[in-house]
């Protein structure tokens, strides 16, 4: 699989899927006026990589922030990964500013939500 790379603009985040690697990233800021558009081409991507994946896919999410049509996509690719973990290693690193509390709270929700290992990052 090719590496998916998108560049961060003033309202979407960098992403950068690494098959190869099986480190996966999304950070900055996410709020698209489009968002189930925005992250359409990223969820087919971890669809194909769950096919043929690593036996260990490291997530790491970096947002400084996103909006709540982000929020349900974000937890789309979580579904995705909680089904990978059934048979392979996925391990979540979920970053978040010290001073952030809604950064930390949101994380941890989503923590509860499926059944994957987070790894609360404070930085």
């Amino acid at each position: 699989m090719e590496i998916l790379h998108i560049e961060a603009t003033s309202d979407t985040p960098k992403v950068r899927m690494d098959s190869i690697l099986g480190t996966f990233e999304i950070s900055q800021r996410c709020f698209p006026e489009d968002a189930a558009g925005f992250y359409s081409p990223i969820i087919e991507w971890v669809k194909q990589y769950i096919i043929t994946p690593n036996e260990t896919t490291h997530f790491n999410f970096k947002l400084e922030y996103f909006n709540t049509a982000s929020s349900k996509q974000l937890f789309k690719i979580l579904i995705l990964l909680e089904e990978l973990s059934k048979k392979n290693e996925v391990i979540i690193s979920w970053h978040y500013n010290k001073e952030d509390s809604d950064m930390l709270s949101s994380g941890e929700r989503y923590s509860k939500l499926v059944r994957l290992k987070f790894n609360m990052v404070e930085i």
